[in-house]
């Protein structure tokens, strides 16, 4: 079984984020699945199975479980459809447990048509501070918790105790974020919970970006910056309810799992 590896929101090898892609016949037994994404350990792999012309079923899994939804494992399948199994495609269509998510090829971009999730301010506690490691200026939550920082240098700084994250009652993951001094906005997000401590680029989560500094800036174009040691560029928009996520991708590795 063909496996491949493709840094997402990379513009070169060894940034962004890596992601596993295996492009199936038929389904494999989800335990398997589970297995593989274990084995490999990256954030997510992807597994896609063609349902017709341009379209797929597509599911995500971290080493932990299986996620709802996932940025750079579904740009970096759509990346490994496009050349290797549909040469000149433009436009391909993926069922997921997020409903129906579009990704559109547009030059080197690949740009992802997801769900706003506008998050809900909710309480800071304490105990948040003390996962964090730092006071934020806001708390939000959707799927994920989301903190809002006073700058770009308090979130490429930020230390969290991931222990700490993990044991917080709200919110899959954890990710901060802060006007940026360079692009419109500024983040991080880790995922303790799914056996990820730092996903290196996490499109999901600007799903929830997008719509806030849209409000916040008061435009709907943005430019996005991801501050892990990898770091990532994305390019978004806000249209109505859904978001657009652009950005590049790299090929690292084509592997046969012996399965």
């Amino acid at each position: 079984m063909k496996y491949y590896v493709v840094d997402a929101f990379a513009e070169r090898l060894f940034t962004g984020n890596p992601a596993g892609v295996s492009i199936l016949e038929q389904w494999l037994p989800e335990d398997l699945m589970q297995n593989i994404a274990a084995e490999n350990n990256l954030s997510e792999t992807a597994f896609a199975v063609k349902t017709g012309p341009h379209a797929y079923q597509l599911r995500w899994f971290t080493p932990a479980g299986e996620i709802d939804l996932c940025g750079h494992a579904t740009l970096a399948t759509a990346y490994v459809i496009a050349n290797f199994y549909e040469a000149e495609v433009e436009q391909l269509t993926f069922e997921t447990q997020s409903g129906i998510l579009n990704v559109a090829k547009r030059g080197e971009r690949y740009e992802l048509d997801f769900p706003a999730r506008m998050p809900e301010r909710i309480e800071l506690t304490e105990q948040m501070v003390e996962a964090l490691g730092v006071t934020p200026l806001e708390a939000y939550l959707s799927r994920d918790l989301m903190f809002v920082l006073e700058s770009e240098e308090a979130v490429r700084n930020l230390a969290p105790d991931f222990a700490k994250l993990k044991q917080l009652p709200l919110g899959l993951g954890a990710s901060v974020t802060a006007k940026s001094e360079t692009v419109d906005f500024a983040s991080r997000s880790f995922f303790p919970k799914l056996k990820v401590d730092e996903d290196p680029v996490c499109g999901s989560a600007h799903c929830n970006f997008i719509p806030y500094w849209a409000d916040r800036l008061g435009r709907n174009g943005l430019v996005a910056h991801q501050l892990s040691k990898r770091g990532g560029t994305l390019y978004c928009r806000l249209e109505g309810d859904r978001v657009r996520i652009a950005g590049t991708a790299v090929l690292y590795s084509i592997a046969e799992l012996q399965l």
